[in-house]
């Protein structure tokens, strides 16, 4: 069961491939971190962002989609016409 929400999770990504991503990661205590960046790749166990140059010390992070499910972290999809949370919801 959990693979296949795994599975679910990864194939609603795949379909923003290349947007722009809002990201909002638990920095710990109680800090949020909340990045910009694109969706650029998906794979079998991750899925990697490309930050926004800024003053980021890092270009690229990855996250699994166990993140996701377990809302460790947040991902909203920008669109022009409008913004896309990804989450997994058991209904």
């Amino acid at each position: 069961m959990a693979n296949n929400t795994l599975n679910a999770i990864k194939r609603s990504l795949d379909d923003y491939v290349g947007e722009k991503i809002m990201l909002k990661a638990n920095g710990g205590r109680r800090k949020t971190i909340e990045r910009t960046g694109i969706l650029e790749e998906t794979y079998p166990s991750v899925f990697i962002i490309k930050l926004d140059e800024e003053q980021h010390s890092f270009k690229r992070v990855s996250y699994s989609y166990a993140d996701i499910l377990t809302e460790s972290i947040e991902l909203t999809v920008c669109k022009d016409d409008g913004e896309v949370k990804i989450t997994y919801s058991q209904r």
